[in-house]
């Protein structure tokens, strides 16, 4: 029972950790701003890049990472149970995408996403990373590269042969998609803005 509670425990910190708004932080120390309110509203890394600057958005990238990397490596000595260990990574997502210090709302977790997953399945995330900059250099369009990034997760632990964390990259794939659907409706329209032209939403 003790150890069902500290995993309980351990799942909801992580959750707060993950929910910890660093865009917003970043931006109001750095220029001021809410980026709530401006570009694409969003306090992902994207956006404060494109608000505030591209140096605050790799700061704010890697502080959202950190999110999802450093629960995992701390969870992971704790146990070394799968569900415990997906529940944990899916919790520092949901957390950035659903932040209780923004009343339900965040960023789109990519960024997390990559922490958690650099720590569960290094080798499928990295290629993933590599199909992802590539869509972002041949489109001209963050969104798609993150889109495709959740996308090519799951197909790579299949023909990786890691079904470990299948599962858990299905619900990530699901909620990156539903947090990106206005994004999905602009590229469908061509009324996407291009990292070409200004970094991108």
């Amino acid at each position: 029972m003790s150890t069902l509670l500290v995993c309980l425990f351990w799942v909801a910190l992580t959750y707060v950790i993950g929910s910890l708004p660093f865009g917003l932080i970043v931006s109001k120390i750095s220029t001021g701003r809410d980026p709530r309110s401006s570009g694409s509203r969003s306090t992902g890394a994207t956006n404060i890049a494109r608000t505030c600057g591209l140096r605050y958005g790799i700061l704010t990238f890697l502080l959202d990472m950190a999110k999802g990397f450093i629960p995992l490596i701390l969870a992971m000595t704790l146990s070394d149970s799968l569900f415990f260990l997906s529940l944990t990574g899916l919790a520092a997502i949901v957390g950035h995408m659903y932040s209780v210090f923004l009343n339900g709302r965040g960023g789109k977790g990519v960024a997390t996403t990559i922490g958690v997953f650099a720590a569960l399945a290094p080798s499928p995330l990295f290629w993933s990373l590599v199909i992802c900059l590539f869509v972002i250099w041949f489109t001209g369009y963050v969104s798609a590269g993150s889109l495709a990034l959740s996308l090519a997760l799951p197909v790579l632990l299949i023909l990786s042969f890691n079904l470990s964390f299948f599962v858990l990259s299905l619900a990530v794939m699901f909620l990156v998609f539903f947090k990106h659907r206005d994004n999905i409706i602009r590229l469908a329209r061509g009324r996407e803005n291009s990292w070409r032209l200004k970094h991108a939403s």
